[in-house]
């Protein structure tokens, strides 16, 4: 069972969330908060293994709150959901902690992907989010030698990575080729331990580093 808490100002989208996660037989909603400081209360008395935090607008504060309690709980994973936030305020979400992002416009079988991906521990990012992430990474490339890395890599591994890299969800990669979305997982973890990297984002920048995907 996957507990999950709900972080929002505003009640009535928390309500909208509650019920796009709530019907399903795996996942169970324990709280609804409308600030953090709320979350981190509740946490001392309840088990949460994602926290879905939905940002209004670019404050400063909401990045401290994310900073502390992911410091404080680092098994809990933060799903954020941007509404009218410009992209450089999502990347320093993602920097101080939050391992998935949503944009507003998602929908329950994307929100229940992230939830699961989060659980099992692995970052998610909606599709809009990726090629945001491949941009800002670009100014990163140096010229380090990663052939090697990259030889260890079987072509179904790069081809997982290439896909993924491309902002494709495990469902959609499973889709494509054939597979099991649990296969899709194994094949990312393995390529993260061979290339020795902890985090997707990571992932992303190895491909573009290497040429593994380029951006149009």
């Amino acid at each position: 069972m996957i507990n999950v808490s709900i972080v929002d100002e505003h009640p009535v989208f928390s309500e909208a969330i509650g019920a796009l996660v709530s019907n399903t037989e795996d996942i169970k909603l324990i709280s609804c908060h409308t600030n953090i400081n709320e979350l981190l209360l509740s946490i001392q008395d309840n088990l949460v293994h994602v926290a879905i935090v939905v940002v209004h607008s670019p404050q400063k504060k909401i990045l401290e709150d994310i900073k502390v309690i992911t410091y404080r709980y680092p098994k809990l994973k933060v799903l954020v959901l941007t509404i009218k936030v410009n992209e450089k305020f999502i990347l320093k979400l993602i920097k101080v902690g939050a391992k998935g992002h949503l944009s507003s416009d998602t929908g329950r079988s994307e929100m229940l992907e992230a939830i699961y991906s989060l659980r099992n521990g692995y970052d998610f990012y909606a599709k809009t989010i990726t090629n945001l992430l491949l941009n800002s990474y670009l100014h990163d490339k140096d010229n380090s030698n990663e052939k090697d890395l990259i030889s260890q890599l079987s072509p179904r591994e790069t081809e997982v990575l290439k896909l993924f890299a491309q902002g494709k969800t495990n469902k959609q990669i499973a889709d494509k080729l054939f597979i099991s979305i649990r296969t899709v997982e194994t094949h990312k973890t393995n390529i993260m331990k061979k290339i020795n990297i902890k985090t997707t984002v990571d992932l992303v920048k190895f491909a573009i580093k290497n040429n593994i995907i380029e951006l149009d």
